[in-house]
């Protein structure tokens, strides 16, 4: 095994590359390369090196994974729901003021991207009793909960969704998806008492200027924001400063790098036995 610094010295030899944002056209400069194992679920930035090897790619997918992003979901929900930015600003103020809180059962939840991630964080949603629906490219089968596909569906789902949870791979179909048209289409007039937005998917969905707009203009309550076109965000972006935006630090699912050494471990004894990778990357579907 060797860390990229000892492979920059000798590019011979290396048969697989465990990889997470690498420089593009650094796995080109591996000439005994097999594979490429992402070390996490977004594979965009991967794909688009135009010097990528013509290899197989599988992502990584843990269930911690999958249980931290649901936690996440699950977390900022229920703080758009229980209004707890409003009760956060009050506790500044020393104010103690008390709000009408709907029930979960009477606010309308829609979860975009039905993966493994997405599935899993629409069922939690679910048992705490939200009226959840889910959003796909393609047909999926949910138990209990209400499905809609394709640009066909987008709009009644659109406007049945008063907090929108956005777990979608980049795709070309998907870039820029979540701009001021989209957001417009979300219902503002249900017991949430607005629209709210919590994307955990990919930064390059969102555009940054038409949630700013969306938010000035009241057709969103709120945003949280896990991701972002450009990572660090920047200083000066008005997103740091805007009293309706909860910003994290792409750390949704993050977990420890220990957690995923057995599953590559496995990855590479399955394929040095001739079998093939689990979680392979469809290049042509982008995910």
């Amino acid at each position: 095994m060797r860390t990229w610094s000892a492979a920059a010295q000798n590019t011979r030899g290396v048969s697989y590359a465990c990889v997470w944002l690498p420089p593009h056209g650094l796995l080109a400069r591996l000439p005994d390369l097999k594979a490429v194992i992402n070390l996490g679920a977004g594979v965009d930035h991967l794909l688009a090196d135009p010097a990528l090897p013509a290899v197989p790619i599988a992502r990584v997918a843990h269930d911690d994974l999958t249980a931290r992003v649901t936690e996440y979901v699950v977390l900022h929900t229920l703080m758009h729901h229980r209004r707890q930015r409003l009760y956060d600003s009050q506790q500044r103020e020393r104010a103690w003021r008390v709000h009408d809180q709907p029930a979960a059962s009477e606010v309308a939840v829609g979860v975009m991207g039905l993966g493994v991630i997405g599935s899993h964080a629409a069922d939690a949603i679910a048992r705490l009793g939200f009226r959840v629906a889910g959003w796909s490219r393609s047909p999926k089968t949910l138990s209990g909960i209400e499905t809609f596909h394709g640009s066909a569906g987008l709009d009644a789902f659109l406007a049945r969704t008063e907090i929108l949870v956005c777990l979608l791979p980049r795709t070309r179909e998907t870039e820029g998806l979540l701009n001021l048209a989209l957001l417009r289409k979300l219902k503002r007039d249900g017991a949430a008492g607005g629209a709210w937005l919590v994307n955990a998917g990919r930064g390059q969905l969102q555009v940054d200027a038409d949630i700013v707009s969306a938010l000035d203009e009241g057709m969103l309550a709120g945003a949280t924001l896990d991701v972002f076109q450009e990572e660090p965000l920047a200083s000066d972006s008005p997103l740091w400063s805007h009293p309706k935006v909860t910003i994290t630090p792409h750390n949704a699912g993050d977990i420890s790098p220990g957690l995923f050494a057995p599953q590559v471990i496995a990855q590479i004894e399955r394929f040095e036995r001739g079998l093939p990778l689990d979680n392979l990357v469809d290049r042509a579907r982008g995910y």
